[in-house]
């Protein structure tokens, strides 16, 4: 294919300049020019749009190890943070331990541990601790992220632009809080007011400087925190650090 090399300004009205391999044309006995142009235009727009398909598409890894409940780390070295949900925490130096966190951990095992896993990504690749952040598929179709969910070992957790399946995991969150699985099991609750921002899907205390803050057209209050969870909003973790379990 012959690469025509074109540079182009434009001038008053309608009238173009076009450089082409050196010489001066405009546009009013350009049609030789305008079609190799397009031609090679063409050519590369495809290529880009290939390669970028390429890029994106889906790939099977072998779990190594699970770290918790919505992490796990493949045999090629990645740390994976699950997309859409947020598992119990396990103790550390720096932060307390959350119930079911090794019942969480543990259901993770189960599922992925030493086995081969498809990945599916969505816009945004990496968190800020450069971990890949995914939808993960076992070999038989089975929705790992969704599994944690509706076994009740995880919460929904919103976070633009990663939401494309935002609805199946409210869904599956909603189906384990129905039959009081895991984290939903003992949940004892009286009533209070939350502050809910409808634009990050967190809800707040009513005491927190956070809440307060939020525009009253993206506010929502709820009176239970199981109410929110509901409608799949996840706890604001500056006014709510630590995840637990209402006895009231």
């Amino acid at each position: 294919m012959p690469v025509v090399s074109c540079l182009w300004s434009v001038r008053s009205g309608f009238l173009f300049r076009f450089y082409c391999n050196g010489q001066l044309t405009t546009n009013d006995g350009l049609d030789f020019t305008r079609m190799k142009l397009r031609t090679t235009l063409s050519f590369v727009c495809s290529l880009i749009f290939l390669l970028g398909t390429a890029c994106s598409a889906d790939t099977d890894y072998r779990v190594k190890w699970v770290a918790d409940g919505d992490t796990i780390v493949l045999t090629e070295g990645s740390k994976v943070r699950y997309i859409g949900i947020n598992a119990p925490e396990l103790p550390r130096k720096d932060h307390v331990g959350e119930p079911y966190a090794a019942e969480a951990k543990r259901l993770n095992a189960r599922l992925v541990k030493k086995k081969s896993v498809r990945l599916e990504f969505d816009i945004e690749p990496n968190d800020r601790f450069e971990r890949r952040l995914a939808y993960v598929f076992l070999k038989d179709g089975t929705f790992v992220n969704a599994e944690m969910l509706s076994n009740g070992y995880a919460y929904l957790l919103y976070v633009r632009p990663n939401v494309k399946y935002q609805a199946n995991l409210l869904a599956a969150q909603q189906t384990a809080m129905s039959a009081k699985k895991g984290i939903w099991s003992k949940w004892r609750e009286t009533s209070a007011t939350y502050i809910g921002n409808k634009r990050s899907r967190r809800f707040h205390l009513a005491t927190c400087s956070s809440g307060k803050r939020i525009k009253p057209k993206n506010r929502i209050i709820f009176k239970r925190k199981w109410d929110a969870h509901w409608e799949g909003y996840a706890p604001a973790k500056r006014c709510m650090p630590v995840f637990t379990i209402p006895q009231d």
